[in-house]
């Protein structure tokens, strides 16, 4: 039979021998970017992968055009 595990603490101490708090530290970064760099640094998140899958669809059109071209055989 298996030894029965004890729960484990998931609540902080804070008792007077206690840690202090830490404050939470927030990183600003300025940078002087152009209207371009500025609309990249926003929207990245969203225009990196549309523009991946854009890639993908005019490669594939241009090998399907490709493909029918020789087959046609012009």
């Amino acid at each position: 039979m298996a030894n029965k595990q004890k729960k484990k603490r998931n609540k902080q101490y804070q008792g007077a021998d206690a840690s202090l708090a830490r404050p939470s530290v927030t990183k600003l970064s300025a940078a002087n970017r152009n209207k371009f760099s500025q609309w990249w640094f926003d929207n990245k998140r969203v225009a990196r992968p549309v523009g991946i899958a854009g890639a993908v669809v005019a490669v594939l059109m241009w090998l399907i055009y490709e493909l029918i071209r020789i087959a046609s055989g012009t």
